[in-house]
């Protein structure tokens, strides 16, 4: 319904002439025939006016919406905002993702194992295989975190996140120590840089347990 019809059906609820709503509103009746037909719309200074003779609110009157279906389509919108944004739902997400990112380090660190000596599979083949399926683990990990919405850490998922960066920081430092000692005892420098996968991979584990002991204490 335009406004048009909108004002006619408003002089008609009243019932009043269109002569009657001319003379209240200080205007012609030729004026308020233009408004009802569509041939010109009300000056800004005859809005208030129009909705103290109809009783209703200028959002009513311009768009046909009552103030209490914009309250309620409003509340829906914010309930639907807080359902996307709930924190629970966050962290069940964030699990799957990284647990299923682990899924993929570990295929790709068993079928670089299998296809070259076992297979007998061609090494740049393989090789590129295996690095597409760690940078696709490690994107959905990168965009899982990037995309999730901030919120208040409590005092215990603080104290959590300071133990998982501890026992990181501590398994980083073995794997590069492994790192150098396998090097330099095997001088397979080529393939020994798969331990900083296997090492982002164990910090990942990590990660989730405590993700899902945080879980477990929500609930």
């Amino acid at each position: 319904m335009d406004l048009g019809e909108r004002l006619f059906e408003l002089r008609k609820s009243k019932n009043l002439t269109q002569d009657e709503v001319a003379e209240k509103l200080k205007v012609t009746r030729q004026t308020v025939s233009k408004w009802e037909t569509n041939q010109s719309t009300p000056d800004f200074d005859k809005i208030v006016p129009l909705c103290e003779l109809f009783e209703i609110g200028v959002e009513e009157l311009l768009t046909g919406k009552k103030p209490e279906e914009t309250q309620e389509g409003e509340q829906k919108t914010e309930n639907n905002e807080e359902k996307v944004l709930t924190k629970q739902e966050v962290k069940e997400k964030s699990a799957k993702v990284v647990s299923s990112s682990i899924f993929i380090y570990i295929a790709a660190i068993a079928f670089l194992m299998i296809a070259i000596p076992v297979q007998h599979a061609n090494p740049v083949v393989a090789t590129s295989v295996f690095l597409l399926l760690i940078g696709w683990a490690t994107a959905r990990i990168i965009r899982n975190y990037m995309s999730m919405p901030k919120f208040e850490k409590t005092k215990e998922e603080r104290k959590q996140e300071k133990v998982v960066k501890q026992i990181n920081g501590i398994i980083g430092s073995i794997c590069v120590a492994i790192y150098f000692i396998v090097s330099f005892v095997t001088m397979a420098w080529h393939i020994t840089w798969i331990i900083f996968i296997i090492d982002g991979l164990i910090c990942q584990v990590v990660k989730l347990i405590f993700m899902l002991k945080g879980e477990e204490e929500d609930e």
